[in-house]
């Protein structure tokens, strides 16, 4: 059961009330009255007294939230994921011979700005300087062509740069409180054992962006592990051969001795759905996307099922839907072994 605090309206009220019912024919409510001031003194202890107990109420590690979590999952050797920056290169021009030095910013067209990481000189007209977003996040990707300016500009260098192949990207969010909370309480419940397919899932989430993994134990014979992993806070949640070599190194020297491991992103059958929608306005149409969106991310996972029943009703609860009728598909959608249902498109 959550834990409720009153308002200091609510305890002022009460505290008038309970003074009203002891004294017959006292009046607490007037104004500057003393009843009345000693039952707004009473209620605004009371109401600090509610804080603290607000406050204790959040000591466990189920529900702790910043740095009281963090504390609870230092205890058990985990820490926060770390935001990091987004990088990739921007093509400059000018005059030969003229630096872009290091530490030179970058601004994008909505605040976001970007550093120059190491000197680039103009040579034959064109440079092309390596950039990291000032602010760690996923926020500051920009794909190719994009334009960004100098904040102050140089003699001698054009004063838009263009990002270059295959864009800036890599940035990471600092981990939520979520986030960390779900690996903290994994850590509890499902403590490290040697081996276990739990302990595998567990590494496995301790790497930057992953959030879910799956273990198929001796899948290839005696002794062999395989490991799925999706990074579900990207576009496309299908991890790429970066995230499996990172993963790979995480895990190598925590396995035990005489697994033979293997790591692998799960193949990735994209869903094309059909439906005639029921108003079909861009607002309620998006409103369904975003439910399919959230009920792939829920349910689906490397050879399961998703129930069209499910379908249907993430459709339904949409905000703004009356009625539809799904076309396509038009039963429960099972992925083969190692293959993954996602979110492909919708037609209306």
């Amino acid at each position: 059961m959550s834990f409720y605090r009153p308002t200091l309206s609510e305890l002022i009220a009460r505290a008038e009330a309970d003074i009203d019912a002891r004294f017959p024919g006292a009046d607490s409510r007037v104004r500057r009255n003393a009843l009345n001031v000693l039952a707004r003194v009473h209620a605004a202890a009371l109401h600090g007294a509610y804080g603290m107990i607000e406050d204790a109420s959040r000591f466990l590690p189920d529900v702790a939230d910043g740095a009281r979590l963090e504390r609870w999952a230092s205890i058990y050797g985990l820490v926060r994921k770390p935001a990091e920056a987004a990088t990739g290169s921007v093509a400059l021009t000018g005059t030969n011979g003229t630096v872009a030095t290091a530490g030179s910013v970058l601004v994008r067209a909505d605040g976001e700005r970007y550093v120059i990481a190491s000197d680039a000189t103009i040579a034959s007209g064109v440079a092309s300087a390596e950039v990291a977003a000032e602010i760690a996040s996923t926020a500051a990707a920009m794909v190719t062509g994009q334009e960004l300016t100098f904040l102050s500009p140089i003699a001698g260098i054009g004063a838009t740069a263009i990002v270059e192949a295959p864009g800036i990207g890599g940035g990471v969010d600092l981990e939520t409180d979520a986030g960390l909370r779900a690996r903290l309480l994994a850590r509890i419940q499902a403590p490290v054992r040697g081996g276990a397919a739990s302990d595998y899932r567990y590494w496995a989430t301790e790497v930057p962006e992953v959030t879910r993994a799956w273990v198929y134990e001796n899948w290839d014979g005696l002794g062999t592990v395989k490991l799925l992993f999706v990074c579900d806070g990207r576009a496309d949640i299908i991890p790429g051969s970066g995230d499996i070599a990172a993963v790979e190194a995480w895990i190598a020297p925590r396995r035990p001795v005489c697994a033979d491991v293997t790591v692998a992103a799960p193949i990735a059958d994209a869903i094309a759905f059909d439906i005639t929608l029921t108003p079909a306005t861009d607002a309620v149409k998006a409103a369904v996307e975003a439910a399919l969106r959230d009920l792939i991310a829920r349910e689906a996972e490397p050879g399961g099922t998703l129930l069209i029943s499910h379908i249907r009703e993430a459709i339904s609860t949409a905000a703004g839907e009356t009625d539809h009728v799904l076309n396509t598909p038009s039963a429960n959608v099972t992925a083969a072994a190692g293959h993954m249902s996602t979110f492909g498109s919708v037609s209306w």
